[in-house]
């Protein structure tokens, strides 16, 4: 009997304490819930996703309120891996956390900040200098890796209409072997300006070709050639047909983020003992991801004369594939940086900062290119740095745009734009033949690389120890 009263006793007291609610469970809503009640007592417009909001719940929301409503978003958000920016008169944009991306007022913020603590040519080298042995260490090439045999692999070469195209692949360290086209003039024994063309994430919907095989970046590379210039197309890391050596799932690491900045590199060191190649004369010009290589590259690279950054130069976003963001470049100095002044640091040098309206470069007039200017004042160079802003475009290298880089690269590497114009005077890139994907392989369709290619991320990250 006892032992049924002790039973009885222990269950009651069982159900009494799980029906007696804490506090955290009593005080805990939807996150959509609590946003819509914001709304109403603060009389602003919440913008987001309903698939963003649908799985968060908030302890404790009404405790968060504060008089200020961005304070109160701060409370509730933040710790949840959100954030807001204010977009119109009392408009607020919900999104996602991404450490690559900042609200744009930050970004103005930023590179007045960054224009006060360098106000002279001695201490803007003085922050180049800091930035690019911060780079170096960043990507683990510091020391840079000793530089070894290319060994290089070339097919045969194929003829067009003023141009010509062949594909080589380097071994930029050992194991390890970059692809790419090389364009180069039909006619003349050069030397010729060098043009290095990275390319980003860009897919052709009608072709389902990507990189250097979409018809796009051959009229590009094609182009410059029939202009009087060798061009580089080159694949990213883990791309194209370092695919056959490397994982495809490797391209969004770290890794790719320090290859692809090492292989740009290489890329000049071998192309520059070609003897039709004239190594004062270096252009490199991508966009998107491409330009994310392109700034970089020169920013690092003092070989570099000519860059045209395009659709990526932006104070508040960094590139959202490990590829070009992986690494922690933006934490170099007590400063911070960012990509406008990762751009800027091809100063005094001639560069051409191309952007349009419908991605994050769409305030590049008003914020990044003033900066620019400020910067190349210093060496009183303004007329060295260019912005061509097509407000009415999207994110890609289209037509208008690469007129706007092959006038800028002619201007400045002494190339010969008459020969790519119509009788209108117009330039005309129909003469360029568009290869299929097939011709543009170095080591063919079924191709193989070499035996001793890596192929682990281990490896690779030891043979570049093995090097410094």
């Amino acid at each position: 009997m006892r032992k049924i009263v002790l039973i009885k006793v222990v269950f009651f007291l069982t159900v009494a304490f799980t029906n007696a609610q804490k506090p955290e469970d009593l005080y805990r809503q939807s996150l959509k819930d609590v946003l819509l009640d914001i709304q109403e007592r603060y009389e602003v417009v919440l913008q987001y996703s309903e698939n963003l909001v649908k799985s968060f719940e908030v302890t404790f929301p009404t405790w968060r309120y504060r008089s200020d409503v961005e304070k109160t978003l701060s409370e509730i958000l933040y710790p949840l891996n959100l954030v807001f920016e204010k977009t119109g008169d009392r408009i607020y944009q919900i999104n996602r956390f991404n450490y690559y991306q900042r609200p744009v007022e930050e970004g103005r913020k930023h590179l007045e900040k960054l224009l006060a603590v360098c106000s002279t040519i001695e201490l803007w080298e003085k922050r180049k200098e800091e930035l690019r042995k911060c780079f170096f260490e960043k990507l683990k090439l510091s020391p840079f890796p000793a530089k070894t045999p290319f060994n290089p692999y070339i097919t045969p070469e194929r003829k067009y209409n003023g141009y010509t195209v062949e594909n080589i692949a380097i071994e930029t360290i050992p194991g390890v072997y970059l692809c790419g086209s090389l364009y180069k003039p039909a006619r003349g024994k050069g030397p010729f300006p060098l043009v290095l063309c990275p390319y980003g994430h860009f897919s052709n919907p009608d072709t389902n070709l990507y990189g250097r095989y979409r018809p796009d970046m051959q009229y590009r590379c094609a182009t410059l050639a029939r202009m009087g210039a060798v061009v580089f197309s080159y694949d990213m890391f883990a791309w194209g047909e370092s695919r056959l050596q490397f994982a495809s799932e490797l391209h969004r690491t770290v890794l790719a983020h320090t290859m692809q900045t090492l292989n740009s590199i290489r890329a000049i060191d071998y192309l520059t003992t070609l003897p039709f190649v004239d190594g004062k004369r270096i252009g490199i010009t991508g966009a998107s991801g491409g330009a994310t290589q392109a700034m970089l590259a020169t920013a690092l690279d003092d070989r570099i004369t000519v860059s045209v950054p395009v659709v990526m130069v932006s104070s508040y976003y960094y590139g959202g594939c490990p590829c070009e963001s992986g690494m922690p470049l933006q934490t170099c100095t007590d400063l911070l940086t960012y990509n406008a002044e990762i751009a800027a640091m091809a100063s005094p040098r001639p560069m051409l900062v191309i952007s349009d309206g419908d991605d994050w470069t769409k305030h590049v007039p008003e914020i990044e290119f003033p900066y620019l200017q400020k910067i190349y004042s210093l060496y009183g160079r303004e007329n060295y740095v260019e912005n061509v802003h097509l407000a009415d475009e999207k994110h890609d290298y289209g037509f208008s745009k690469r007129i706007a880089m092959y006038e800028f690269m002619a201007k400045h590497l002494g190339l010969n734009i008459n020969n790519v114009k119509d009788k209108t005077g117009k330039i005309d890139e129909s003469p360029v033949t568009i290869e299929t994907y097939d011709k543009l392989l170095v080591f063919g369709k079924n191709g193989k690389m070499p035996d001793k290619s890596l192929k682990e991320a281990d490896d690779v990250w030891n043979i570049i120890k093995s090097l410094q």
